[in-house]
């Protein structure tokens, strides 16, 4: 807080945008971190966890007024002032039927970070999302091409790839041999397509197509963390903040590192180290009780965040292993590559375990 400079107005704000960008303004006028935010939040009897405030920060939607109390509060401002932010929210919630943001720790929409901060704060990670693509055009019910007019069997002569629409039914020795040299094109045209529809099969249920492998059981020390079935690893998209983790390729996957400690009673925390974030810990925020909570890295020792995991077999023999969130307050749920699992990219968070696994099984490479 800089002696003398009046803190930000929040009266000039026509949008949540800028109301964001005036509490980001306030949170740099405090002069005070998102550690030092939460423990003066806590002193006044509030709760404003470090995530919480990166959070609504980086969001575009107004946030919870019992948030923005916390958050003002913790900043330093009087009663006054306290007042005028909450009542230019309620203004802007009323004129453009803006609801309130989700609870804390829901999956917010991830938006690109226009401007990466060149001095990013390790306590809280902003979201990095993406919106969804668009959506696959489809053609009225009236413009389907129809369906071919089918024959009875008995009425239906065989036509082979290439024979003359005239070819009779009853051939001679001359016809039969060039439907046997027919054949065997048509045979292998059918072989290549019932492959491409095995292929596009397994590439749905969440396969590549590589060949099993036998997984590598979790064991302490430094790892790299591959999809089964797949050439995707976890890593972050680099200069971003969220700490959201997504699948990408292996070969790219070096940011962050990754290593499992062991925690004590079967269960397992999953150690980062970022290079522009340091240390930190692979988690669900707000203890795993939104139910598709994105599985992140942020800072250890959040006590709002779940940071223990059981790492479970799955399979006869083992095929891979489950990352299953320890006293998650949404009980059943499994680490998993929601969206699609063949494409680079897609992010990882709390979902049902599923009875066949798809998309949560992992295994550990050593890492050298």
């Amino acid at each position: 807080m800089t002696p003398g400079e009046h803190a930000p107005d929040p009266r000039g704000a026509r949008s949540p945008a800028e109301f964001l960008a005036r509490l980001q303004a306030l949170k740099d006028w405090s002069g005070l971190t998102y550690r030092e935010l939460s423990a003066r939040a806590e002193a006044r009897g509030d709760v404003l966890p470090r995530s919480t405030v990166a959070n609504m920060l980086s969001r575009a939607t107004l946030p919870r007024e019992e948030l923005l109390t916390a958050f003002v509060r913790a900043c330093g401002t009087g009663p006054a002032a306290l007042e005028e932010w909450r009542t230019v929210r309620r203004e802007l919630e009323g004129r453009r039927g803006y609801g309130d943001a989700p609870d804390p720790g829901e999956a917010a929409p991830e938006t690109p970070d226009p401007d990466p901060d060149p001095h990013p704060v390790p306590e809280g990670r902003h979201p990095d999302p993406e919106g969804p693509g668009p959506a696959r055009e489809q053609l009225p019910a009236s413009e389907e091409p129809p369906a071919p007019e089918e024959l009875p069997a008995s009425e239906a002569p065989p036509v082979w790839p290439g024979a003359p629409a005239d070819e009779p039914r009853n051939p001679g020795p001359g016809a039969r041999f060039r439907i046997r040299r027919l054949l065997v094109p048509a045979v292998a045209v059918a072989a290549l397509v019932f492959a491409g529809v095995s292929v596009v099969a397994f590439l749905r249920d969440g396969h590549t197509g590589h060949p099993p492998r036998t997984p590598t059981a979790p064991a302490a020390g430094d790892v790299r963390i591959r999809v089964v079935g797949t050439d995707f690893c976890l890593g972050e998209r680099r200069g971003t903040r969220s700490g959201q983790v997504y699948q990408v390729p292996c070969a790219a996957a070096g940011v962050p590192l990754y290593a499992l400690a062991e925690a004590g009673g079967g269960r397992w925390r999953i150690a980062s180290d970022h290079p522009d974030y340091g240390a930190g810990c692979s988690g669900l925020p707000s203890g795993g009780r939104v139910p598709d909570a994105p599985y992140e890295d942020s800072e250890c020792g959040d006590p709002t965040r779940l940071e223990e995991f059981s790492l479970e077999p799955y399979g006869t023999p083992v095929r891979g292993y489950r990352i299953v969130p320890a006293g998650s307050a949404t009980p059943g749920g499994c680490v998993t590559v929601v969206g699609d699992r063949a494409a680079a990219w897609s992010r990882l968070a709390q979902a049902p375990c599923a009875p066949d696994a798809a998309g949560q099984l992992f295994d550990f490479d050593r890492r050298d």
